[in-house]
């Protein structure tokens, strides 16, 4: 303690060469050296079937959340401040992870109640100091930008912007020359010193079914696992879209 109150000096200098935040603060991620395609499973027309019950699933979720819309309106601001200190009470934190174009990825937790512009701040702490000037955009696909300059984003908390309890946001520079994708993430030096691999999923193996029995916990109601041969099959897309248009039909129009 001595040392330090003889020579504040050195520890003054100290403290402003450390632009960026305590190592334990936040969490680094390596780009993936190679994306392996992940193999999805095979799965028969049947599947892309709904079933009755599954309708009935459906209409019912459409119902509740029609009736949800045209009952909004009459709650009161105390009613609706209640739902999001309750939302606020669920997850108090959240957890964000800010992905370069290269996908080198930062991660840190948040309160929930924190505005966007403190996501901002914090990549900003990362960057090397000829790019903190340079003006980026934190989003989400397709493109859904949180600007800071935008008041719809800005007077409103983590938790409101539906990002709790956790949330991967893409960045864009402005900048041309750092857009493309092979071009390394101009993070601090001691930041990407600190990089880790990011953890794989577990791997899943998927055994073909030779026995010729539905999927467990997937029931095919009545259709029957082989088409005849003079029967021409319905691609999977037309049978989602038909899916679709049966729950709508059977959704009551008086609640629309």
């Amino acid at each position: 303690m001595s040392d330090l109150s003889t020579s504040p000096q050195p520890a003054a200098a100290s403290s402003a060469t450390t632009a960026s935040p305590a190592p334990s603060d936040y969490k680094v991620f390596k780009a993936p050296v190679s994306v392996e395609p992940v193999a999805r499973p095979d799965l028969p027309d049947e599947w892309f079937q709904p079933n009755a019950l599954e309708l009935r699933i459906q209409q019912s979720m459409l119902s509740s959340k029609t009736q949800a819309l045209n009952n909004a309106p009459l709650k009161f601001k105390s009613a609706r401040d209640a739902e999001e200190q309750a939302k606020l009470d669920r997850f108090p934190n959240t957890t964000i992870r800010v992905r370069f174009p290269d996908m080198t990825q930062v991660q840190k937790i948040f309160p929930s109640n924190s505005k966007i512009r403190v996501v901002y701040a914090f990549v900003r702490e990362l960057l090397k100091e000829e790019v903190k000037s340079v003006k980026f955009i934190l989003y989400q696909p397709p493109k859904y930008d949180l600007k800071v300059s935008d008041p719809a984003v800005r007077d409103k908390t983590l938790g409101q912007l539906k990002l709790a309890p956790s949330s991967v946001l893409l960045l864009r520079f402005i900048d041309a020359d750092l857009k493309p994708v092979d071009v390394p993430s101009p993070l601090l030096d001691s930041v990407i010193a600190q990089a880790e691999e990011l953890p794989r999923p577990p791997e899943v193996e998927t055994k073909p079914d030779t026995s010729g029995k539905p999927t467990p916990g997937r029931t095919l109601g009545s259709s029957s696992g082989s088409t005849s041969s003079g029967e021409k099959k319905v691609p999977k897309w037309l049978k989602l879209s038909s899916a679709c248009d049966v729950c709508l039909y059977l959704s009551p129009l008086t609640s629309i």
